[in-house]
């Protein structure tokens, strides 16, 4: 009988052992070098540290444990506990998965912050129809235009291809006269070097990354828009821990939201000095054609609150309000 006791005792030990660490897989879509993960693997060490080890994150960068189109649904389904995408890939579930990316709304951190403050409530309220609970949310720099020749207004555009790879820019590379064609970045240099793509918008980070200066030759600065990407957690998951170790997880991510967004404003410096340095020619673009193409943002705003209804329009009226 005491051996039996003993035995239940030892098992219940190591059930409660084991719900009290919990080892979350989480899945990135970006390399090691990039700022979003570096971002990320603090957040993980801080977490651990928070939580007396409750909680260990084990971050997966580029892609090596879930695809990024995969991410959210593997969140979601417990597959994996912990994930990171970017919110304009859910822009086909709902308009205002797409706010952010919407070009020259939104062309600065300031203003970024505050369109993310006004959108933030309908974001939380759409993710957790999906069981996903919103921890912090980082943006990617200014979205700016690469060519592989000079371009000085926007009919230079005309009829050149560029990559899309949401349906915001494949919305803008038709609305600036191009042939919008599907790229994912690991494919970017064969595109353009055998001139399957012409052009692209992307962040700075990201022509560094895929070192763009080996396959095109101008970067011009035209601030299109901020993306987001945005971690999200299980909501039962989170549920079921303890509500210390739900307030020092929700603690470190804001830590890490505020840290993510300063060095996302110090790398699109840095990445753009990489990229003058690796000689690509960098400027801002003529007044002509950022006028051109500020005239294209005011087309796809008003498509925005038209698609988007009551809510996403009210969302909209809150930010300009700021």
């Amino acid at each position: 009988m005491n051996f039996y006791k003993t035995m239940v005792a030892g098992a219940a030990l190591a059930l409660s052992t084991t719900a009290a660490h919990a080892a979350w897989q989480m899945a990135t879509p970006y390399p090691e070098s990039n700022f979003h993960t570096q971002n990320i693997q603090q957040f993980a060490k801080e977490v651990d540290a928070a939580t007396d080890g409750k909680v260990q994150i084990n971050v997966h960068a580029a892609g090596s444990l879930i695809k990024h189109q995969e991410i959210k649904n593997a969140v979601r389904s417990k597959q994996i506990e912990i994930g990171e995408f970017i919110i304009s890939n859910l822009a086909n579930e709902n308009p205002i998965f797409a706010l952010d990316s919407v070009p020259f709304v939104a062309v600065s951190f300031d203003d970024s912050w505050k369109m993310y403050q006004a959108s933030k409530p309908a974001l939380e309220e759409e993710l957790g129809r999906q069981n996903l609970k919103v921890l912090f949310s980082v943006p990617w720099p200014p979205q700016g235009l690469y060519t592989d020749r000079a371009i000085e207004k926007i009919e230079d555009l005309k009829g050149i291809k560029m990559r899309a790879y949401s349906p915001q820019t494949e919305r803008l590379a038709q609305l600036a006269g191009t042939v919008p064609t599907q790229v994912e970045v690991p494919d970017l240099a064969q595109a353009f070097t055998t001139g399957r793509v012409n052009a692209m918008i992307t962040s700075t980070s990201t022509g560094v990354n895929t070192t763009a200066w080996d396959y095109l030759s101008h970067f011009y600065d035209v601030k299109a828009f901020l993306p987001k990407n945005i971690v999200v957690v299980n909501q039962g998951v989170f549920d079921a821990l303890d509500e210390s170790t739900q307030k020092a997880l929700l603690d470190a991510a804001a830590t890490a939201e505020k840290r993510g967004w300063e060095m996302a404003e110090a790398d699109h410096s840095a990445q753009r000095k990489v990229l003058q340095e690796k000689g690509i020619k960098v400027g801002d673009g003529s007044e002509a054609l950022n006028a051109a193409l500020h005239d294209i943002g005011k087309t796809m705003a008003a498509e925005w609150a038209k698609e988007s209804g009551d809510r996403g329009q009210a969302v909209l009226k809150a930010y300009q309000a700021q």
